[in-house]
């Protein structure tokens, strides 16, 4: 589904982005995970191409729909999170009609049931809640989720999990970064551990682990790193 090759990204002179490169595979969730810092989502903007790279190769299978919820995201708080779906839906070309009866059920699916609440008064959890449901506006076949979990307390984090594997059950393929480990080895099939842009491990659920939990893997290759 995504191939990234040597990429590279500098700010001024500072480089958060180092000659990374990975592979996400259709039908899988793809953890990309690394300290503050790190470099994951200037990765994710470059991917998207709200960032542009230096150097590197970004490949994504054509002819494929990509939905992206942004680690902090922006709405209009003057609407409702209803009003923003549609906004967001007829932008892509969706119909009245059509976009109307798919943003009350993603409100729904997503636990956002009351319509009426406008945006300025949406917490951080009912925000990223409500930048998922935009995400899965025009039914994608890839989600890039940016700390989907953040903001959300510990109910809402498990039904965020259980939508995401849902998501998979239906064929999505996700690429999602968060820093809280336990999350992503229920969820995630594979994954890689960068820092300061440099790719120091990787992750897999179905390989022989030695019992070692996916946090136990992460501060072996983080804590085994020069600072």
């Amino acid at each position: 589904m995504l191939v990234c090759k040597d990429l590279r990204k500098t700010y001024k002179d500072k480089t958060v982005v180092n000659g990374l490169s990975f592979a996400v595979k259709e039908g899988e969730v793809f953890a990309l995970l690394g300290s503050n810092g790190a470099g994951k989502s200037t990765t994710i903007k470059m991917i998207l191409g709200l960032v542009k790279r230096e150097e590197g190769e970004i490949n994504v299978r054509e002819n494929i729909h990509v939905g992206y919820s942004p680690e902090t995201p922006y709405f209009p708080p003057f609407l409702t999170g209803k009003e923003v779906l549609c906004y967001y839906g007829r932008i892509q070309g969706m119909s009245k009609s059509e976009v109307e009866e798919k943003a009350g059920e993603l409100m729904e699916v997503v636990g956002l049931e009351d319509t009426k609440t406008r945006v300025k008064e949406y917490s951080k959890g009912m925000l990223q809640r409500l930048a998922l449901a935009q995400a899965l506006l025009g039914d994608p076949d890839f989600l890039i989720l940016d700390e989907p979990t953040a903001g959300l307390d510990a109910m809402g984090r498990i039904e965020m999990m259980q939508l995401i594997q849902k998501l998979k059950r239906q064929g999505k393929t996700i690429l999602i970064n968060s820093h809280i480990l336990s999350d992503m080895e229920r969820v995630c099939d594979r994954g890689i551990i960068i820092k300061k842009g440099m790719l120091l491990g990787t992750w897999d659920k179905n390989e022989d682990n030695k019992g070692k939990s996916l946090e136990d893997i992460f501060v072996e290759y983080i804590g085994g790193v020069e600072k």
